[in-house]
């Protein structure tokens, strides 16, 4: 298969990764991922784009296994709300079709938060660029690469 945008982007930074191939299975979400690929789904990073009252894109990166308070990332965001994106405005804004969304390589550059206990973990898997594609790398490449906002905006699913 052809490199992604992601892939191109990751590349140019020097990141090194690893690629993972799964059998992508519609509204699975990542525990289809991590079953998938037998890793822990909380190591599995969700790629969620939303947007604020301004209708402003954001990119938010979430563990697998918990949601996101958009009132607490609104807080931390210095923003008065937000809010999922529709699927149709996600995708123009990153290029990406939903299911397939990774932090790198989006089509317009975005803010990107990061809750922060992502940063703790030894490496995690997310998005490449492709549904039912994902790629595994360390947090410290990762922040390094896209240089997130730390937030603490988790909750349990």
């Amino acid at each position: 298969m052809s490199a992604t945008p992601a892939i191109h982007f990751l590349r140019q930074q020097g990141v090194t990764f690893t690629e993972h191939e799964y059998r992508y299975e519609e509204r699975g979400g990542t525990a289809v991922s991590s079953r998938e690929l037998g890793v822990d789904e909380h190591a599995v990073i969700k790629t969620l784009i939303m947007e604020d009252e301004r209708k402003q894109p954001l990119i938010v990166l979430m563990h697998g296994d918990r949601e996101v308070s958009t009132k607490n990332l609104a807080r931390q965001a210095g923003r008065k709300s937000v809010a999922p994106c529709a699927p149709d405005v996600a995708q123009k804004h990153t290029g990406y079709l939903v299911g397939g969304t990774s932090p790198f390589g989006t089509r317009k550059p975005m803010p990107v938060f990061l809750e922060r206990t992502i940063a703790d973990l030894d490496r995690i898997y997310i998005n490449g660029g492709r549904r039912g594609f994902l790629i595994s790398l360390t947090p410290a490449d990762l922040i390094r690469a896209l240089s997130p906002a730390l937030v603490d905006a988790a909750m349990s699913q």
